[in-house]
């Protein structure tokens, strides 16, 4: 069916728009609005309203370009922004039980995948089973890529591993829905977090020391951002998507035409190349104190935009009818994420970590910049930053951590 909007312009202003009123309405202090958004989260709008005029024949994912041009070129730029501002001596001032919390909550998810596969895979092999761009392991690996990193590396696992429409539109709903239902319990349980740390014996001490250094972090780099400063932004994020590209260009083929089996570990996709130069260019140029200091002048904020963007193209391609397929699979995610959990607490319980580190460790990992800040300001606002710096780490991890999980699940999945 020919779509009313062929015209990508008018598309992307519609995109745009349709952002635009998500993040007004979530930042609103109207009641109803705040009541509205504290059971819908606003990244699930960015998703599924696009998808909404999609469904009802407005425009169509399929004709438009601007997935495309957001995935080659915004996608990359993004993880760049998104990684230049990591401080690895700062993360690794937070104190090691924190880096430890957070790095024992990405193995979880690596690990949690293929254990919920395999175990589903004992009850009902269809149900995880599959070839093709519909196997349900490729599905699962774009959940990986966002419970480890975020929507970013999450598209990052799409394209990777060529999962297809259908399928990733179930899967944007596992991964909304499970990681909301653990964060909302992480929310709970900040609540209590004196008395869980008193039982389990945790020192709490190193907390004070982080919010003192995180607000010094903040007010040494923060200044209000000049023309100079967000050309300068840009530039850094698109010549190194630029690099990106030149190499899968000579990468990929050579690896294709000499070593063929390799397709299998998807070494032979430009995209992954793509994706791993812009993570590790991103990684390389945080090393610099003058690049990461662009974190002052918005740095990720603008890699968010970009991101948001290539939400919304995604949304357009999605078919909302199509989490009704296989609500089963909801399981995998259930099980994926209690593993994820009992891992974080007989971490925290061996290492004797305070609630804040476990919380905010898991849910930099699972929620990302977008909710891990959350969960952090439960315990303190000035706690907030520590979120953001762990899941921007995440960011950096979350496309070699997602990519060897998917590999995981593909040698346990049925056929």
């Amino acid at each position: 069916m020919t779509p009313l909007i062929t015209n990508d312009a008018i598309v992307l202003g519609i995109l745009m728009a349709i952002l635009g009123v998500v993040f007004i309405t979530a930042h609103s202090e109207v009641p109803l609005w705040k009541k509205f958004y504290t059971y819908v989260p606003p990244l699930l709008l960015c998703y599924f309203v696009p998808s909404v005029f999609s469904t009802i024949g407005l425009y169509s994912g399929d004709v438009s370009k601007l997935y495309t041009i957001a995935s080659q070129y915004l996608l990359p730029t993004s993880l760049v922004l998104l990684t230049i501002s990591i401080d690895l001596k700062a993360i690794g001032r937070l104190g090691p039980k924190a880096v430890i919390m957070f790095l024992g909550g990405t193995v979880g998810i690596i690990i949690g995948g293929p254990l919920a596969v395999l175990i589903v895979s004992l009850i009902n092999p269809e149900l995880v089973g599959g070839q093709g761009p519909e196997a349900i392991w490729r599905g699962l690996a774009t959940i990986a890529g966002s419970w480890i990193g975020g929507s970013a590396n999450q598209t990052a696992m799409k394209e990777v591993y060529e999962v297809g429409d259908r399928l990733f539109s179930v899967m944007i709903a596992i991964d909304v829905l499970v990681a909301n239902i653990w964060m909302a319990c992480l929310l709970f349980a900040a609540g209590r977090a004196k008395q869980i740390d008193t039982r389990v014996g945790a020192d709490t001490s190193a907390i004070d020391e982080v919010k003192t250094k995180v607000e010094e972090f903040r007010s040494r780099v923060a200044r209000i951002p000049a023309l100079k400063d967000t050309i300068s932004v840009l530039a850094v994020g698109f010549v190194v998507t630029a690099i990106a590209h030149l190499g899968a260009d000579l990468i990929a083929p050579q690896i294709e035409r000499h070593a063929p089996g390799l397709a299998q570990f998807s070494l032979t996709s430009k995209f992954f190349w793509i994706v791993v130069i812009a993570t590790t260019g991103g990684l390389l140029l945080s090393i610099s104190s003058r690049v990461r200091g662009l974190e002052g002048v918005g740095a990720s904020t603008l890699g968010s935009v970009l991101l948001y963007v290539l939400i919304a193209t995604i949304g357009m391609k999605m078919n909302i009818l199509a989490v009704f397929d296989q609500p089963a699979l909801f399981l995998v995610g259930a099980i994926w994420m209690a593993f994820h959990a009992t891992t974080m607490l007989l971490l925290a319980w061996l290492i004797k970590a305070p609630l804040f580190f476990l919380a905010v460790g898991s849910q930099a990992n699972v929620g990302g910049a977008a909710s891990a800040p959350v969960v952090a300001s439960a315990f303190h606002p000035a706690l907030a930053p520590v979120g953001v710096l762990l899941a921007v780490l995440g960011y950096a991890l979350g496309t070699y951590g997602g990519w060897l999980s998917g590999q995981l699940m593909r040698l346990v999945a049925p056929e």
